[in-house]
């Protein structure tokens, strides 16, 4: 008795069946585990060469590398010793080296001499720069060097225990500022007004010293700034510890057109 095969239909023919197999996915299923097979395939022996390579290679660079045994010689060369140079000879003595300078005293002589006249012509004949003889005799003059020794002032603090401050209190400052203060044309000629920072240092006897500009605001304010706090009196000095000190201070002037 014959035995029949039965038939199983795949998964593509029971999803497509009744439908329109021309679609494109009925084709695209049908054929992916084929497609999968040749990509594994295909990245298989792309993977195997990679591998394969650097072995091949390094098994390649071996056969060619020809090892050459040479012997090698050194010729050992005599150095012909240097003989070493004698000894400088001695010194002389010091006797021999100092020499006394002996000093002749000027003989007096009563003999006359005869001065002779000299003529223009003979003058005109035999021209001569030489400077005229002198009998006096030019001591050479000791010149003296004198140091002077400048005294480094010390860095200024920033921060004190007694502040310095304008005799008379910050009211007295700005009253001296506003009288003495002169607005630039030219900054009322722009419209120019702000403040203009002034840094400058308090010294121990309350003078005003090293005065800079910080931020200016232009117009000829800046330059005024600046002659306003050089032309201020004398501050009362800051304190550390009781002892006037070098102190930095900054002012903030303002310029305000009316």
């Amino acid at each position: 008795m014959a035995v029949q095969k039965q038939y199983i239909e795949s998964l593509e023919e029971m999803v497509f069946k009744n439908r329109n197999k021309e679609y494109g996915a009925y084709l695209l299923r049908k054929k992916y585990s084929k497609y999968v097979s040749i990509s594994l395939l295909i990245a298989l022996l792309v993977i195997g060469s990679l591998i394969a390579y650097p072995v091949i290679a390094a098994y390649m660079a071996k056969v060619k590398t020809v090892v050459v045994d040479k012997d090698v010689t050194a010729d050992m060369m005599e150095i012909a010793k240097t003989e070493t140079p004698p000894p400088p000879p001695p010194p002389p003595p010091a006797d021999e080296i100092v020499k006394q300078i002996v000093f002749k005293a000027p003989i007096v002589s009563t003999d006359t001499v005869e001065e002779t006249m000299v003529s223009q012509e003979d003058l005109n004949a035999k021209p001569s720069n030489a400077p005229p003889p002198s009998d006096e005799e030019i001591a050479p003059t000791e010149v003296k060097s004198q140091v002077v020794e400048q005294v480094e002032k010390p860095t200024p603090f920033t921060v004190v225990e007694e502040m310095p401050g304008f005799p008379g209190g910050e009211a007295e400052m700005y009253k001296f500022i506003t009288t003495t203060i002169k607005y630039p044309e030219e900054a009322k000629e722009l419209g120019i007004q702000g403040k203009v920072f002034v840094n400058f240092v308090v010294e121990p006897d309350g003078s005003i010293s090293e005065v800079k500009l910080i931020r200016g605001i232009g117009g000829g304010c800046d330059e005024e700034a600046i002659r306003v706090v050089k032309s201020m009196p004398k501050w009362i000095p800051g304190k550390q510890r009781g002892v006037p000190v070098r102190v930095f201070f900054n002012l903030p002037i303002k310029f305000t057109l009316q």
